[in-house]
């Protein structure tokens, strides 16, 4: 006889929401997807997560350095490797990175002790990621950042200053109005 046990706790391991909706398939592909509902059965029971290793940070500071990262998360595992995350033009750094362990228990104790921790005065977000690839250290904004620092209207100093697009947008209306008037 077979029970169940109801927690009241979340998982710690699960997919991120980022990961779960990338995979989401679109209204133009309801042909393929009969097709190929099959084979994602297979893919969702193997979870590409369940011995993942590497974690993504977020809301870093753009002045976090590799070292002061690198301090803080070695005090749950051993660091196989550290990515920092980069401006896809200038090659500085955009606020985000990934952090591989050796061990998936390493990774894990490290979203359960860190994540949600203060770096540079800023909370630290931590999830699981299914590993980094070359070209993921690259922000995916319009102007090479991140995209949720495009559109900031507040004024952040650890995160550059106003968002981007905010700011590109006050200088056009400065430039039309004049300064001042």
């Amino acid at each position: 006889m077979a029970t169940t046990m109801l927690t009241t706790v979340e998982r710690l391991d699960k997919p991120s929401a980022y990961y779960l909706g990338r995979n989401k398939k679109r209204k133009f592909d309801r042909d393929r997807d009969e097709r190929e509902s099959k084979d994602r059965r297979e893919e969702e029971a193997a979870d590409p997560l369940k011995d993942a290793t590497t974690l993504y940070v977020g809301n870093l500071s753009f002045y976090t350095t590799e070292e002061q990262i690198h301090e803080l998360f070695a005090k749950c595992g051993e660091i196989k490797r550290l990515v920092m995350g980069l401006d896809r033009y200038q090659k500085t750094p955009c606020g985000f990175c990934f952090v591989e362990y050796y061990t998936h228990q390493d990774a894990l104790d490290c979203m359960k002790y860190i994540g949600g921790t203060k770096l540079d005065e800023r909370i630290i977000r931590t999830d699981l990621d299914p590993g980094f690839q070359e070209g993921r250290q690259y922000g995916r904004g319009k102007s090479g950042g991140q995209v949720r620092d495009e559109y900031r209207d507040e004024y952040d100093p650890g995160r550059g200053g106003f968002g981007r697009a905010v700011e590109m947008e006050r200088i056009k209306e400065e430039e039309e109005y004049g300064r001042g008037r």
